[in-house]
C-alpha cells in the first residue's frame, strides 16, 4: 500500500517547500507550504505564519497534518497499491482539488466521474497497469491545464510550471 510520508515529501518540494508566497494572479492568494489562505482561511498554521514564527515545529506538524487530513485521507491513499499512482493523485489533488483529481482518474479508469474515490474506483485503480495510468493521467492533467489557460489567459504564466510538475511525476 502507498505511504503518506513519501508522497508528502515529493508534493512539498513541488509546492516550493516551507515558504510563504504571494504571487500576482495566483488564485490561491497568500500561501504557505502550498496551503492557500483563500481556500483554507481557518488553517491553524496561519497563527504561526502571521506572527513570523516560521521555525516553530508546531507549524511544520500543522502542514503535514493538513495535507494528511485534507488530501491523503480523502483520496484514501493508504488503499492505493502503487506508490507512484498515489503520489500523482495526491500531488494533483493538492494543485487542482481532490474532486478534480479523482474525476480525471475516473475518466481514465472508465468509471463514473463523480469525484469520489470509493471502493469501486480504488479497485479499478489498483487493477490498472501503473505505467499506463501514469502516462494517461499526465496527458489528462496537461489537457486540464490548457483548458484553464484557454478560459483565462491570465493563468498562462503558470502553464509551464504546471506542465513541468506533471511531467516530473511521470519520469
Amino acid at each position: 500500500m502507498a505511504e503518506f510520508t513519501a508522497a508528502f515529501e515529493e508534493m512539498i518540494r513541488n509546492e516550493g517547500g516551507y515558504v510563504f508566497h504571494n504571487v500576482a494572479g495566483d488564485r490561491g492568494g497568500d500561501t504557505y507550504a502550498g496551503v492557500s489562505r483563500r481556500y483554507h482561511p481557518d488553517w491553524e498554521g496561519w497563527v504561526f505564519v502571521d506572527s513570523q514564527d516560521l521555525g516553530n515545529p508546531a507549524l511544520t506538524a500543522s502542514v503535514s497534518d493538513f495535507y494528511l487530513e485534507q488530501f491523503w485521507d480523502r483520496l484514501r491513499g493508504d488503499h492505493i497499491q502503487d506508490q507512484r499512482i498515489a503520489e500523482t493523485l495526491f500531488d494533483f489533488a493538492v494543485n487542482a482539488g481532490t474532486r478534480t483529481a479523482v474525476r480525471l482518474a475516473q475518466k481514465i479508469l472508465e468509471a463514473t466521474p463523480d469525484g469520489i474515490l470509493g471502493p469501486v474506483t480504488i479497485d479499478l485503480l489498483n487493477q490498472y497497469p501503473a505505467n499506463d495510468f501514469l502516462y494517461r493521467y499526465a496527458m489528462a492533467k496537461v489537457a486540464r491545464y490548457a483548458e484553464i489557460v484557454n478560459g483565462d489567459s491570465s493563468q498562462s504564466k503558470f502553464l509551464l510550471g504546471w506542465i513541468n510538475r506533471t511531467l516530473k511525476g511521470v519520469a
